[in-house]
């Protein structure tokens, strides 16, 4: 299946999301307009290979896309906005199958370390904003965020960064750098990235509150979600040889 990249106008997220997204080298990349179904209906996790894959919805809904046997994204695991809809066949091993109308992923990253007074040098400590909407969110373990910030019109790349490990007396505290990389802003526009959350202590089942710490134009902002951690990587193997035995994937 060729990965498709949409182009979708969202709030503003058209423009500047191409600096973030980490295309792949193939030459079968198709790009495609698609009038009914531009928008996306649900952020997910792609998860499985090249031989079979299915998407997390939440932290408890998984879907099975009938029409996509196998992951556009190779065996890397990431979060990705999608445009579906129900099919009228049986989730079997899923809780919903799903056709899926296109699909185009979020730039995905691991955390870092808090590396205290040398923070600003190695992430940079340029002013953003986080967008409240649905697709910041804290689920199946990946912090997803919209955030806005001043770019320039040179198409110059910034970087993003999640620190752990900055407040001694609270391990799911984090926070959220971004360096402008110089580029002299001069617009607002948004952009999204997931990070994986997997190198903070295991929750064991529980909910606990996840605060997120960012320096916006007005000063230190922060925002609380609900996280836990996400059930073992074994829970994915069983789900996906489960639709392995099904036969329904080729």
């Amino acid at each position: 299946m060729k990965k498709v990249h949409v182009l979708w106008l969202v709030c503003g997220l058209l423009s500047v999301s191409a600096l973030f997204h980490s295309c792949s080298d193939d030459d079968d990349e198709v790009y495609v307009w698609y009038p009914y179904y531009s928008y996306p209906n649900a952020v997910v996790t792609v998860k499985g290979g090249t031989d079979s894959c299915y998407l997390q919805l939440d932290d408890s809904t998984t879907l099975r896309p009938v029409n996509m046997p196998s992951s556009p994204f190779g065996g890397k695991q990431v979060r990705a906005l999608v445009n579906f809809e129900d099919a009228n066949e049986d989730g079997r091993y899923c809780t919903r199958a799903v056709y899926v109308n296109w699909i185009d992923s979020i730039l995905t990253k691991d955390v870092v370390p808090d590396s205290a007074l040398v923070n600003d040098s190695l992430y940079g400590n340029d002013p953003v904003d986080i967008v409240d909407d649905w697709l910041t969110v804290a689920e199946d373990g990946y912090l997803t965020l919209r955030f806005s910030a001043l770019w320039g019109d040179r198409g110059i790349a910034h970087r993003v960064n999640l620190l752990v490990g900055g407040n001694p007396d609270d391990p799911y505290e984090v926070e959220f750098r971004h360096d402008a990389c110089g580029d002299k802003g001069v617009s607002q526009s948004d952009a999204l990235v997931a990070f994986d959350l997997s190198r903070l202590p295991d929750t064991e089942g529980r909910t606990v509150r996840l605060t997120l710490v960012w320096q916006s134009p007005k000063g230190r902002r922060t925002a609380e979600f609900d996280y836990c951690t996400r059930k073992g990587t074994g829970d994915t193997e069983e789900l996906v040889k489960g639709l392995r035995r099904g036969g329904l994937v080729r």
